[in-house]
C-alpha cells in the first residue's frame, strides 16, 4: 500500500486558493519512535508539509489527552513538550517541540463553543500525539500551537458535532489535525520480520477507508456495533479524534489517504487530508 502522497493531493495543495479553507488532516501517528526515525511514514509527514499551506495556527485533537466530563483546551502561551511514555530511549525523551502557544485563539474558541462548554487548561502542553507527527512535518516550530482534549464521556455523536462547530476555524486559516489511529491494538503487535498485518486489522482498515470515502456517518458514528471493534480497538481513543475532523469536513470536500499501511501488524498508519472537491 502506498505510504507517500499521491502527485494528485501534492497538485492539489499547490493549487489552492489563498483565501481556500486550510485542509483538516486525520494522521496515523504510530510508535513515538517515529519521531526520531527516518522512515516512509516520517518522510511522507515531511512531503506533507512542504505542500501544505502554512497555517496562522494549528489546533490537534490527540488520542493521549483524555479528561473527565469535560473538554479542556491548552492555554498556555509556551506549551511544554510532554513525553507520555516509557520504555523507549533517552533520545526521545530529550525532544523538545517549541511552538508557541495560541492562548488568543483558545480564548475565542471557549467563548465560540457552548456546548459542550470547554474549559482552558494551563498544565497540559503537546504530547506526543501531537508533537511527534508536527516535528516532522512543520520542523521549524514557527506556528502556533495548541491542543484540544478527548471527554472520555462524550459520545460518538458529541464529538462529531463539536468538529462541525470547529470548522469555522478553517476559514480563519487554522489547521485542524487529529492525531490517532483507525486500527490500534498494542496487545497484538508483530515483533517478528517482515511486520505483516493481520487480515482481521487490514480488514477493518479497509471498511473504515471505505465508509469515510463514502461518508457513512451512521457506520462511523457507530463502530461499537462491529464485532471487531473489539479487537481493533481494546479501547477507542484512538479512534475519537478522527470523528471531529470527520465533522469539520465541508460537504463539498473529498479524503485523501496516505500512509495506508499497517505497522507491527496491528496499526493501522493510514491518514489523510480533507480539502476542496
Amino acid at each position: 500500500m502506498p505510504t507517500t502522497l499521491s502527485p494528485e493531493l501534492q497538485k492539489h495543495l499547490s493549487q489552492l486558493a489563498p483565501d481556500a479553507p486550510m485542509p483538516a488532516l486525520f494522521v496515523g501517528h504510530g510508535n513515538p519512535m517515529n519521531a526520531i526515525t527516518n522512515n516512509d511514514y516520517t518522510e511522507t509527514w515531511q512531503l506533507l508539509g512542504q505542500h501544505l499551506p502554512k497555517p496562522k495556527a494549528i489546533l490537534v485533537i490527540s488520542a493521549h489527552w483524555l479528561t473527565e466530563g469535560t473538554t479542556h483546551i491548552v492555554t498556555n502561551a509556551h506549551p511544554r513538550t510532554i513525553h507520555d511514555f516509557y520504555g523507549f530511549p533517552e533520545a526521545l525523551h530529550r525532544i523538545q517541540y517549541p511552538a508557541v502557544g495560541a492562548p488568543d485563539l483558545a480564548a475565542q474558541i471557549i467563548q465560540m463553543i457552548e456546548n459542550p462548554p470547554i474549559s482552558g487548561d494551563e498544565q497540559w502542553g503537546l504530547d506526543h500525539g501531537a508533537w511527534c507527527v508536527l516535528k516532522p512535518m512543520f520542523p521549524a516550530a514557527n506556528i502556533p500551537v495548541l491542543q484540544l482534549s478527548l471527554d472520555i464521556h462524550s459520545t460518538p455523536q458529541q464529538r462529531y458535532d463539536l468538529g462541525k462547530q470547529l470548522q469555522t476555524l478553517r476559514h480563519q486559516g487554522v489547521m485542524l489535525i487529529g492525531s490517532g489511529n483507525l486500527v490500534h491494538n498494542l496487545r497484538q503487535m508483530n515483533f517478528k520480520m517482515p511486520y505483516q498485518g493481520y487480515d482481521w486489522a487490514q480488514q477493518y482498515d479497509t471498511a473504515l477507508a471505505q465508509w469515510i470515502e463514502q461518508n457513512d456517518l451512521p457506520a462511523l458514528l457507530d463502530i461499537e456495533q462491529l464485532p471487531s471493534t473489539a479487537l481493533a480497538h481494546p479501547t477507542l481513543e484512538h479512534y475519537w479524534p478522527l470523528l471531529y475532523i470527520l465533522g469539520s469536513r465541508l460537504e463539498t470536500e473529498r479524503v485523501w489517504y496516505f500512509n495506508e499501511s499497517l505497522d507491527l501488524g496491528s496499526i493501522s498508519m493510514r491518514s489523510m487530508v480533507f480539502s476542496g472537491n
